[in-house]
């Protein structure tokens, strides 16, 4: 059974018996991957340089886009692109989810980013119908994340996420996601489908922090300033903290929690039946809030 669409439909050219993307007749079956197939691309993958892995990406997978909140690696992953030598129709864009909570740091990095890369077009998304953490806050509630966390992870993440793929018509993102970064991400493959079909690839699944740190000094990347105050990896402020010598990289997010990933990384039909059983709760205190009114009692 095929695990994803990759391409749109070519048409078949009756002369020769064969088909290409520049055929004007007739179609064939969009191009996927048999469970095989990715068993086979991770075994090869695996022993390939992060390098080698973007350069297959980018002949290999159509509508590619990268995924990054401007981490070492998503940086490190961003200077390698920009040494290839890519034409424009076949650069890869940036992804940015503006959460509204984001550090003033990762906000200025991004300038220093487009000053220093500046063929890259990065594609911001914010939660919609708002501009600002003020007004989230007046349309959702204050501290949302302390309240409802996975409201806030799909309205500040997973939402804008799901509308930049949509609207971009996104097939295919690489991740900044690396194994020795532990948790759920301590034994992911260099290629992933998710439940839609989006591929996800992992280019320095391999690469620890240190080679990722090493990397960008050695290439003199602009990165964020709160990595030399402590912090390690770096998201919302409100869940982000510096990590003591010893702990692991991201024991600075979500500190004190269970939580170990923001939701995007989630499979999608996790928060297609949280926001089912948010609807049905709002239409059942709408309904009490309804026969409070007129005076009238049901059993819950």
């Amino acid at each position: 059974m095929g695990i994803s669409p990759l391409v749109s439909e070519v048409d078949h050219d009756y002369e020769s018996g064969y088909v290409s993307g520049s055929s004007s007749e007739a179609s064939i079956p969009d191009l996927y991957f048999t469970k095989p197939h990715l068993a086979f691309l991770n075994r090869q993958l695996q022993n390939l340089e992060p390098q080698e892995i973007l350069q297959w990406c980018i002949t290999t997978l159509p509508s590619l886009y990268q995924e990054t909140a401007f981490g070492l690696t998503g940086l490190s992953t961003l200077d390698m692109l920009s040494k290839m030598k890519i034409p424009r129709p076949c650069m890869v864009d940036l992804l940015f989810f503006d959460t509204l909570h984001h550090f003033p740091e990762t906000l200025q990095l991004i300038d220093r980013i487009r000053d220093r890369y500046p063929l890259i077009n990065v594609h911001i998304y914010k939660p919609a119908d708002v501009e600002t953490a003020e007004e989230f806050a007046l349309q959702h509630g204050e501290r949302l994340w302390e309240t409802n966390d996975q409201l806030y992870d799909w309205l500040a993440k997973v939402e804008p996420a799901q509308r930049a793929y949509r609207e971009l018509g996104v097939n295919a993102v690489l991740t900044g996601r690396r194994r020795s970064q532990g948790g759920k991400r301590g034994d992911i493959n260099v290629i992933e489908v998710d439940e839609a079909g989006l591929i996800k690839v992992n280019p320095f699944a391999n690469w620890t922090f240190d080679q990722v740190e090493e990397y960008i000094k050695a290439n003199d990347v602009p990165y964020n300033e709160l990595l030399d105050r402590g912090y390690r990896s770096v998201g919302d402020w409100h869940s982000t903290a510096p990590v003591r010598p010893g702990e692991s990289e991201r024991a600075g997010r979500w500190k004190g929690q269970e939580k170990t990933e923001c939701g995007i990384h989630h499979p999608r039909s996790k928060f297609a039946k949280f926001l089912r059983e948010q609807e049905t709760k709002k239409q059942q205190q709408a309904l009490h809030q309804a026969l409070d009114v007129g005076g009238l009692e049901i059993n819950s």
